[in-house]
């Protein structure tokens, strides 16, 4: 495949909160010696020159709309986005989460692939009839098997090839580079040096079910090491309703809420175990952070989650504090030359299946790609 120096991708973000400014980097970061120019463009949000630096692209566009003026019709994003592609040849779009795909489809004549981070987002019929109607210009991928499946569920008369996987990935040396040493992470955090900590890192939302960490905690506690604790970082409207259930389970003085931490990745060398119960997790970034700091993973088995933790980690049924307590306990009595060989078996993974350069090649390899890439 030979591609052009004149060519031009449009990648269009919802906005640049949470992970989704990693998201733009990583997805910018796929062009990189291709002879392709990038050109970012946020939907929502201010203009930040941060935002600038972070998403690795050739030119970043802020177009500065609100969460309202985006409901509906969203005329007027369509409009300005029409006017951006007036002034530039673009070949293709990579356009994340559904808003962007509506508006880029409806905006230009583009092909556009749409990249997708979360559960259920064709189950509706008029976004199924949407897709259908611009079928010959869309394309389709989910950040993991379990996000692409679902997708593949919604439209089965799609042929299969046009809703593929990319996984999301990590810069693991960059990251590497960035997080604190467990001392220094423990004084950041302000915890005890010599607890056994259990770390959890999201949204106290239903969606995370904090409620089944907690009660799994506190089942395995007498066979915990001394001194153990249960450090979550975030906050959420379930925050209360949290401390109260970690009261009444009697782990209350255990458990630690240290609402939200910026840059919590920086940390995560803190924990001794990193423990995601979440509820049919999309594919969960926090876990490839935490196999960069080389801590053991305890995770739900479904979702994208499974992909990531299956083989390098501890899986219990979602909702099952039982089990769950098991795996506590179980890596709790790892020896350190057990952890070590688990450090290295997750480093090996993230550079084989979720590191930049692992993803780029695969993408490159996708059919739609490289229909795209030889100007089909």
């Amino acid at each position: 495949m030979t591609a052009s120096a004149e060519r031009h991708v449009l990648q269009f973000c919802h906005g640049y909160d949470g992970p989704f400014l990693d998201c733009a980097r990583q997805y910018a970061s796929l062009f990189a010696g291709k002879g392709y120019r990038v050109t970012t463009v946020f939907l929502t949000g201010e203009y930040n020159p941060d935002v600038i630096a972070d998403c690795g692209s050739d030119e970043v566009l802020f177009m500065q709309f609100s969460s309202s003026a985006i409901r509906g019709l969203k005329l007027g994003a369509i409009a300005a986005l029409r006017k951006i592609a007036a002034t530039r040849r673009f070949d293709f779009c990579i356009a994340h989460r559904f808003k962007p795909v509506y508006i880029a489809l409806l905006a230009t004549k583009l092909p556009v692939i749409g990249v997708h981070h979360a559960f259920g987002d064709y189950q509706r019929g008029s976004r199924r009839l949407f897709a259908h109607l611009f079928r010959q210009r869309l394309s389709l991928l989910g950040v993991s098997d379990a996000v692409r499946d679902d997708m593949r569920k919604s439209l089965p008369k799609w042929p299969a090839e046009r809703i593929e996987t990319l996984y999301n990935r990590i810069d693991v040396e960059q990251l590497q580079g960035r997080q604190c040493s467990r001392e220094e992470a423990r004084l950041e955090l302000q915890l005890p040096p010599d607890a056994w900590v259990v770390g959890n890192v999201g949204r106290l939302h239903p969606d995370k079910d904090q409620a089944t960490l907690l009660r799994g905690f506190a089942q395995a506690l007498p066979d915990l090491p001394a001194d153990s604790r249960l450090v979550i970082l975030g906050k959420g409207r379930l925050e209360q309703s949290l401390k109260d259930l970690a009261l009444a389970l009697g782990i209350g003085p255990q458990v630690l809420f240290l609402g939200q931490v910026p840059e919590a990745r920086r940390y995560f060398k803190a924990f001794d175990v990193f423990a995601l119960s979440s509820d049919h997790e999309p594919f969960g970034m926090v876990l490839l952070e935490a196999m960069v700091a080389g801590v053991p993973l305890l995770a739900t088995a479904c979702g994208g989650a499974k992909e990531v933790v299956e083989g390098v980690g501890v899986l219990f049924p979602l909702g099952d504090a039982e089990h769950m307590a098991q795996g506590l306990v179980h890596v709790s009595r790892l020896d350190e030359q057990q952890r070590q060989a688990c450090a290295e078996q997750m480093l090996q993974r993230l550079q084989k299946r979720f590191s930049d350069h692992a993803v780029r090649q695969v993408f490159w390899q996708l059919p739609q790609v490289n229909r795209l890439a030889v100007g089909a």
